[in-house]
């Protein structure tokens, strides 16, 4: 189905006259849609296979934007630019199911920002943290219970690892024999896996609503300022803990190396970003968190960069089904690099 004719399923204010593809997002299709006023919105087709139940995911997404809205509204601040704003479809649901059974979405573009897939200084990592902080403490007394499981067990490290544990056993690509040592650096770490779900059972940990995919790119900057605006792509907000959300960030942040970066050499984890992070996250948080939620922050990096690396090795030895690749071994490559940035975390722990 034509982009132009999906945009008129929704109610905006002028027809679209285009639908560009825009973003380097890995699961969904995204495109910049222009209308004849002028007014630009995000088109995106939500990926069925990662997300199986886009109505859930869409009421989850509508129930804490325009909560949101209202907290940002009762702080001062200005609720279209600080939080997304989806646009209804003509029915008034919040998507639009096209005759292929495909889901679509619509979010009026926010104007004059900026989003980063590195941080060109200390000062933008800061104001991300700034940014997923005050998402937490916005968030605080929102019933994180009443959303639904977008994802079941996400951030359940423990059943990650049974599941890569399986995988390895079944080894249904031949592949194993090529990433011994990635396996045996994982397996030699099962026993932390399970350390941050069993804090949570036991009340040590308070059950939060969480972003789950807290990269630097996940959060825009004002065009002018580079001051922290809003935080983007609400697919995977759902129940879970704030140390994986800070944990995420500083996986993907503050590695001194792209996420798939080859030569491991340049692959660390930098102080001052972490340091510039954790300043600007904990300030966001304006004191909403605990004392344990604040001690076990670096633990929350730590797991976050293991149970990425080994769902990147788990998708190479499937197949390469969920994560988009664009090279032979990617799903490699992007696994090793996680796995020093876990060992130079171990070397540097006493620091964080």
């Amino acid at each position: 189905m034509e982009k132009e004719k999906i945009l008129q399923q929704f109610q905006l204010k002028f027809p679209a006259v285009s639908a560009e593809p825009y973003g380097q997002g890995h699961i969904n299709q995204t495109f910049l849609a222009k209308t004849s006023g002028k007014e630009r919105y995000i088109l995106q087709g939500i990926n069925k296979n990662v997300f199986p139940h886009p109505e859930e995911l869409m009421e989850n997404i509508v129930k804490v934007t325009l909560y949101l809205k209202d907290m940002i509204g009762k702080n001062g601040g200005n609720p279209e630019r600080e939080t997304l704003t989806p646009v209804p479809a003509l029915d008034g649901k919040s998507y639009f199911k096209d005759e292929e059974g495909n889901y679509w979405r619509v979010y009026v573009f926010i104007e004059d920002a900026v989003t980063l897939n590195a941080a060109d200084q200390l000062s933008d990592f800061y104001e991300s943290g700034i940014a997923f902080g005050r998402f937490q403490s916005m968030l605080r007394d929102f019933p994180a219970e009443t959303l639904h499981w977008v994802i079941p067990d996400f951030h359940n490290t423990a059943k990650r690892f049974r599941i890569f544990e399986k995988t390895v056993e079944q080894d249904i690509c031949g592949r194993v024999e090529e990433v011994k040592k990635e396996i045996d650096f994982i397996c030699q770490r099962r026993e932390e896996m399970s350390l941050l779900d069993d804090m949570l059972k036991r009340g040590e940990l308070p059950l939060r609503v969480t972003h789950n995919d807290t990269k630097l790119n996940n959060v825009m900057l004002d065009g002018q300022s580079h001051k922290a605006l809003c935080v983007i792509d609400l697919d995977t907000v759902m129940p879970g803990l704030s140390v994986h959300d800070f944990g995420d960030a500083i996986r993907f942040g503050a590695n001194t190396a792209a996420e798939d970066e080859q030569d491991l050499d340049k692959v660390s984890l930098s102080l001052k970003l972490y340091e510039a992070y954790k300043k600007g996250f904990l300030e966001g948080c304006q004191g909403s968190l605990t004392e344990n939620e604040i001690r076990m922050l670096p633990m929350g990096a730590k797991m976050m960069t293991l149970e990425c690396g080994m769902r990147f090795l788990t998708d190479y030895l499937s197949g390469d089904t969920y994560f988009k690749v664009t090279r032979e071994k990617h799903n490699v490559d992007r696994c090793r690099c996680q796995l020093a940035l876990v060992a130079d975390i171990e070397r540097k722990w006493k620091e964080i």
